[in-house]
C-alpha cells in the first residue's frame, strides 16, 4: 500500500514540475488552453497544465532587423540599391501570436516592400539629401501596418544608397561645378569690395590733398626698401597742381553749354 502511495506522489510531483516554467523579465508566455487563448503570463514562475495547456514564449525586447539591399527605381528613373535597418518590439504578445503566423518574417517582408515603394515615389536628389524625411515616412507606414499584430516600429534608418558608376561621375562633376561657381562668386565679391574701398579712399583723398602727399611718400619708402640699388628722386606733388588745373579747365571747356 505504501508503495502505491509513493508511486502516486511521484507521479504528482513529476506532473507539477513538468508544468512549471520560468520566464525572464523581458519574456511573456502566451498560453492556449484546449486551443483557446488565455491572458498571457509572466514574468517569473508560471504553471502550465500539461496536456491541457500549451505555451509560447514571446520576447519583448527591441529587435534589430537588417533589411538587405533593395533595387529601387526612383521617380526620375534612376536605379539604385538601398539598404536599411529597422527597430521594433512586441507590445501585445497575444496579438503577435494570434494575428500573424510569424511576426518577424512578416515585418521583414513589409519593410522591404515599403522601402521599394517609398523609394519609387522619391527623386534621387531627395533620396540623397532628405534621409530623415524618408525614414519617418517608412516608419509611419510600417508601424501602421504592424499595429494590428501587436508590433511597434520604433525607428527606421537608411544605411547605404549604392549608385551606378555613371551616376556617381555625374554627381561628382555637378559638385565640382558647384564648387567652381562658389569660388568665382567669392572672388567677384572680393573684387567688388576692394573696388568699393578704393573708391571711398579716392573720395577721401580728393577732399584732403595732404593724404595723397603722405601716400606718395609712403610708396617711395616701400620702393626704396624693396630695391636698395634703385635711386629715387621724389617729385613734389605741388608741381603737378598747375597741370591738374589746366586739365580741369580743358575738361570743363569741352562740356556743351546748356
Amino acid at each position: 500500500m505504501a508503495g502505491g502511495v509513493g508511486v502516486v506522489v511521484f507521479i504528482v510531483v513529476i506532473f507539477i514540475f513538468s508544468g512549471l516554467n520560468v520566464l525572464n523579465e523581458y519574456e511573456r508566455g502566451v498560453v492556449f488552453r484546449l486551443g483557446r487563448l488565455t491572458p498571457y503570463r509572466g514574468p517569473g514562475v508560471i504553471f502550465v497544465i500539461p496536456v491541457l495547456e500549451r505555451m509560447r514564449r514571446i520576447d519583448l525586447r527591441t529587435v534589430t532587423l537588417d533589411i538587405p539591399p533593395q533595387d529601387v527605381i526612383t521617380k526620375d528613373n534612376v536605379t539604385v540599391k538601398v539598404s536599411a535597418v529597422l527597430y521594433f518590439r512586441v507590445v501585445d504578445p497575444s496579438r503577435a501570436v494570434t494575428e500573424v503566423e510569424n511576426y518577424l518574417f512578416a515585418t521583414m517582408q513589409l519593410a522591404q516592400t515599403t522601402l521599394r515603394s517609398v523609394g519609387g515615389q522619391t527623386e534621387l536628389d531627395e533620396l540623397l539629401s532628405q534621409r530623415d524625411k524618408l525614414n519617418a515616412r517608412i516608419q509611419e507606414i510600417v508601424d501602421s501596418q504592424t499595429e494590428p499584430w501587436g508590433v511597434k516600429v520604433t525607428l527606421v534608418e537608411l544605411k547605404n544608397i549604392d549608385l551606378p558608376q555613371d551616376m556617381q561621375r555625374a554627381i561628382a562633376a555637378q559638385a565640382e561645378a558647384e564648387r567652381e561657381r562658389r569660388a568665382k562668386v567669392i572672388a567677384a565679391e572680393g573684387e567688388f569690395q576692394a573696388a568699393q574701398r578704393l573708391a571711398e579712399a579716392a573720395e577721401i583723398m580728393s577732399k584732403s590733398p595732404i593724404t595723397l602727399q603722405l601716400r606718395y611718400l609712403q610708396t617711395l619708402k616701400e620702393i626704396a626698401s624693396d630695391h636698395n640699388s634703385t635711386i629715387v628722386f621724389p617729385l613734389p606733388i605741388d608741381l603737378l597742381e598747375p597741370f591738374r588745373a589746366i586739365a580741369k579747365a580743358v575738361g570743363g571747356g569741352d562740356k556743351p553749354k546748356p
